[in-house]
């Protein structure tokens, strides 16, 4: 790269701060880190989930694997006050410092279960906005979690792009994710090359 390119990304705009974060974020990433989660969503992430939930006025909106809260807190940060948020995890720990931090908030319902026993319960609910960052809705029980979403919902995730922790073989379980969605006739798909690889889906 020369150097006027390099002049013009450090003074470009979009380096630097994000911007306002939500007021419980601090705190919970502080509490992430003391209990050794190391699975935390990368902030680029969590201020695309804001502007994606604030595109979804009187939303309903559908959180797999909440962790600790720390993109929840970005969700409801982007939602009106009219809209409601079901988030879920199977670690009872990790939700414990959602439900402290976050828990106050009434559009917000948090829930410990599997995740795959509660998609095929709530199967009739419709959202407008499913983010799965678990594996339940995402590499099990995909199309019962696509058929959750209401005609012009958003479905989010992310993780797709190699990462140094992945285990043996799930490069294979991205790519047959990525050529599923690629075949849904029924969905407008892109896949970014940012972040950690987000792919976003909206149902036509």
């Amino acid at each position: 790269m020369n150097e006027q390119k390099e002049d013009i990304i450090e003074s470009s705009p979009f380096r630097g701060s994000v911007g306002h974060h939500p007021t419980a974020y601090d705190s919970i990433k502080k509490a992430t880190e003391a209990c050794g989660f190391l699975q935390m969503s990368e902030i680029s992430t969590c201020t695309l989930l804001k502007t994606l939930a604030a595109s979804k006025p009187s939303g309903e909106f559908l959180e797999l694997g909440t962790g600790t809260g720390l993109a929840t807190a970005w969700i409801l940060d982007g939602m009106d006050e009219e809209s409601t948020l079901i988030s879920l995890d199977n670690d009872e720990t990790l939700l414990s410092i959602a439900k402290e931090n976050l828990g106050i908030d009434k559009r917000l319902t948090l829930i410990c279960t599997d995740g795959n026993e509660w998609i095929k319960k709530n199967s009739k609910m419709r959202f407008s906005f499913i983010f799965a960052d678990t594996w339940p809705g995402k590499y099990m029980m995909l199309e019962e979690t696509l058929a959750m979403l209401a005609p012009g919902g958003i479905y989010i995730i992310d993780d797709m792009l190699p990462q140094p922790n992945w285990p043996e073989g799930h490069a294979d379980k991205v790519a047959n994710l990525m050529a599923t969605l690629d075949n849904r006739e029924d969905m407008a798909v892109t896949k970014m090359g940012w972040a950690s690889g987000i792919v976003l889906v909206v149902k036509k």
